[in-house]
């Protein structure tokens, strides 16, 4: 069963169970789909294509959670954190710190890179191979670590 197919499957059991709030994180995922399909006229969405739209779903969901505890709006963050709990069960686990950074060591080593002024090379050579695998957040953190010590 393909994440669209699995989205829509769980949004009938959602409504069977008048979970609200999951039926609401649900249909957002699934009005994101339906939106990538009208892009090209498509009847259906590849599942990296899915996982590429609840990253952006789920890159969203923490903003919000920081803003909201900026704000202190912890209930309105309790929420946002609820639904990304629920894109994250359609997601494929990411890396750990541990094994990004043997990613990055090994994209400064191909790449050459000896500053920070070029992150940007070691960057664009460490999503080339590992854009679904890698949280970019921590990623840079390290290139950063790694090129300025």
């Amino acid at each position: 069963m393909s994440i669209a197919d699995d989205v829509t499957s769980q949004m009938k059991d959602a409504m069977k169970a008048k979970d609200a709030t999951r039926l609401s994180t649900l249909r957002s995922m699934r009005t994101a789909i339906l939106n990538e399909m009208k892009k090209d006229g498509s009847d259906s969405v590849s599942d990296a294509i899915c996982e590429t739209l609840f990253r952006k779903l789920e890159k969203q969901r923490k903003e919000s959670i920081d803003a909201f505890m900026k704000g202190g709006r912890e209930k309105m963050a309790e929420n946002e954190r609820v639904e990304l709990a629920i894109i994250k069960e359609f997601l494929p686990q990411l890396a750990d710190a541990a094994q990004t950074r043997i990613w990055v060591q090994t994209a400064i080593e191909e790449s050459g890179a000896s500053s920070p002024k070029e992150m940007g090379k070691v960057m664009g050579a460490l999503m080339k191979d590992h854009k679904a695998e890698i949280d970019g957040t921590i990623a840079r953190e390290i290139v950063q670590e790694l090129l300025s010590g």
